[in-house]
């Protein structure tokens, strides 16, 4: 499929991360895994199908991690997708590992970044890795402190030829241009949807850099976006508040890359329609007080 093509069929239409063109409504593989991303789904053809129909609607970015399952997304990706399209690419991001109870403890040590970068090439199937992101700070969010070891391991096996491109997520603006300092990055992945709008700054200047922003929890994460607003613009377009949400992301910059996941075909098939939500500039100005102090 042509580039043109993918931004007749998807909207948004696509973006580079570095020689990589993607494009900009790609899909996130979360959803896949089990009852609080751990194990394997109830409906495992169900999730083979999600992957399937994603390839099929043209998406070339897929965003993905060893610890979802763990490594039960990746399985699904490899045995529904490999081999791969040329077109196709598939993030994944290390830092963070599961616990027994299902928690997502921070693996940040060498050691634990190369065993995962190992076990990614292993479960998807590749010799090398399209894009990694370095997971900083918890659970809570992004937490301060120097990223410098961890980013300079993963700079090391990007040496080796097994990383293409490297970003980072959960990230502070300081941490972001403490990784830029040290080697080229090409996206940061952040939670930021309309209502969480504490990157705008740091979205601007990404982008005015050529710099990838993908926002995670797009939606809202675990508690959906709830606004009046959101709700007023929605009816007006005759279409959902989560496609109204979805759709402003890809008018809020040209940068954002959307992952919205799904474990349903025909969700997966709503959120590509409403992301192409036609909004004017009254929607726009309306929705962009949302978020506003």
């Amino acid at each position: 499929m042509s580039t043109d093509q993918l931004e007749l069929s998807l909207p948004g239409g696509t973006w580079s991360l570095g020689e990589l063109t993607v494009t900009r409504f790609g899909y996130g593989a979360m959803q896949l895994a089990g009852p609080g991303v751990m194990g394997p789904p109830a409906d495992r053809e169900g999730a083979l199908a999600v992957l399937r129909k994603a390839a099929e609607l043209g998406i070339t970015h897929i965003d993905t991690s060893g610890v979802y399952g763990p490594r039960v997304t990746n399985e699904l990706i490899r045995e529904a997708l490999h081999p791969y399209p040329e077109e196709l690419h598939i993030v994944t991001k290390v830092g963070a590992r599961r616990d027994e109870q299902g928690g997502w403890p921070p693996a940040r040590q060498p050691a634990e970044l190369r065993r995962a970068v190992r076990e990614d090439l292993e479960t998807l199937g590749v010799e090398r890795l399209d894009l990694v992101n370095l997971r900083l700070g918890n659970a809570q969010g992004p937490q301060p402190g120097s990223l410098a070891e961890a980013f300079e391991t993963l700079v090391e096996l990007q040496q080796d030829g097994v990383i293409r491109h490297l970003g980072v997520s959960n990230a502070t603006p300081e941490q972001v241009a403490e990784a830029r300092a040290i080697a080229p990055i090409v996206c940061v992945q952040n939670a930021y949807n309309l209502a969480h709008r504490h990157d705008d700054e740091l979205i601007d200047a990404l982008a005015s850099d050529g710099i990838a922003y993908v926002p995670f929890f797009p939606l809202g994460g675990f508690s959906p976006l709830q606004s009046s607003t959101l709700s007023a613009v929605a009816t007006r377009s005759g279409t959902t508040p989560m496609s109204v949400a979805l759709a402003w992301l890809l008018h809020r910059a040209p940068n954002i890359l959307l992952i919205p996941g799904t474990s349903s075909v025909e969700h997966l098939t709503e959120n590509v329609a409403g992301a192409a939500t036609a909004l004017s500039a009254d929607d726009l100005a309306e929705l962009d007080r949302i978020g506003r102090p």
